[in-house]
């Protein structure tokens, strides 16, 4: 792999790392009951 390359990688890996959304606890709580009560959030 050429230094290039894995530069870009890095870059890419580094943006989706920022941009990715963070959910709050409730949030995640919230979305495992949904999921064990077999309902659908959309």
């Amino acid at each position: 792999m050429t230094t290039e390359k894995r530069s870009a990688e890095k870059t890419i890996r580094d943006i989706r790392r920022r941009t990715r959304k963070k959910y709050s606890a409730e949030e995640k709580i919230r979305t495992v009951l949904e999921g064990l009560r077999g309902e659908q959030m959309y």
